[in-house]
């Protein structure tokens, strides 16, 4: 396998049409150093040089947007400690059964499984009082960052599980459009993307919610019950073209643009690219790699043979540093 992924890196280049530079996505912030979706995971994100930050949002009990990559709590919190008995029937802990005063009594901790084993050994271990954070708190953060810095440090927000929240009666998607029109930023020239697994929600988004907002169509698996997306129909190219009416880009899972059992490219960024998709991968993780193939090889692979437009990765900086190091091509006259 190895030989094959090595002629594949030998045979890519940027030669060819011009580009602009992809883009380097934080995904949860810094997310390979700090506890996901803080205020300092944000920030070191910031600092590590991400052309945009991340936040998975969820709704509070009282309707306010904040900062989670899951509708549950017991994975990054220590809500089975303060408050054992609020869990539902199934055991889980959800963030919408408790008020926004509530959730900010939580301690974050690095991701767990629900066994308590941590879910990346070698990342942060200790015991600092991290906080989750709401939507207008990294909003606010961000663009202070890029007000001292003269920086243009863009949002990337995913509105998380919209059925699930409209079956607990809430409009999850309204709420956070109304947070962007608020802030200015429901506009398709600003430094941000919205994004969503379901994809009748990002027609939603568009047509019935009138959102101006750049969306992005994420695509996972059907094994992980995201949506009631069809993720394997969604990857044709008739439904790419579909998606294309409501989206500026995609999101797909990284094994569904590179199979490294055979070495070889997919067709799904070429097929984005022809109906004027961007694509923009998750997640590169330098402390998760496949089996005989290091960091720099995967980006290789990423950028110069399978050509996305950015790339989202718990490891800014090594993103970053990656990107910096190549020739960079001029547009031809």
């Amino acid at each position: 396998m190895k030989v094959r992924l090595l002629a594949a890196l030998l045979s890519a280049s940027f030669i060819g049409s011009t580009v602009a530079q992809p883009v380097v996505i934080a995904h949860r912030g810094a997310s390979g150093y700090l506890p996901e979706h803080t205020l300092e995971a944000a920030t070191l994100a910031y600092a590590q040089g991400a052309d945009f930050i991340e936040q998975d949002l969820v709704l509070s009990k009282d309707l306010v947007p904040v900062v989670l990559h899951d509708i549950h709590l017991d994975t990054v919190t220590d809500v089975a400690t303060k408050f054992p008995a609020r869990h539902r029937e199934d055991g889980r802990f959800y963030a919408f059964d408790f008020s926004l005063a509530e959730l900010k009594t939580l301690k974050v901790h690095e991701r767990q499984e629900l066994d308590g084993k941590q879910v990346f050994a070698n990342r942060y271990q200790g015991d600092a009082s991290f906080k989750i954070a709401t939507f207008a708190e990294q909003l606010e953060l961000i663009a202070q960052l890029n007000r001292q810095f003269k920086g243009n440090v863009g949002y990337y927000p995913e509105i998380k599980s919209p059925a699930w929240h409209q079956q607990q009666g809430a409009d999850i998607s309204q709420i956070v459009l109304n947070m962007l029109r608020e802030y200015g930023l429901d506009d398709a020239s600003k430094a941000i993307y919205v994004q969503c697994f379901d994809f009748a929600e990002t027609k939603r988004l568009r047509t019935e919610l009138g959102a101006k907002v750049k969306l992005v169509q994420l695509i996972g698996d059907n094994s992980w019950g995201e949506a009631a997306t069809d993720y394997d129909a969604l990857q044709s190219p008739q439904m790419l073209a579909e998606v294309a009416k409501y989206a500026q880009g995609i999101g797909p899972w990284l094994p569904q643009i590179f199979d490294l059992t055979t070495g070889k490219a997919t067709d799904l960024v070429n097929n984005a690219h022809q109906v004027g998709l961007q694509v923009h991968p998750y997640t590169f993780r330098q402390d998760a790699l496949p089996t005989g193939i290091n960091a720099e090889q995967v980006l290789n692979i990423l950028f110069k043979q399978v050509k996305v437009d950015g790339l989202f990765s718990d490891f800014t900086d090594t993103v970053v540093l990656f990107l910096n190091k190549q020739p960079k091509v001029k547009s031809p006259d």
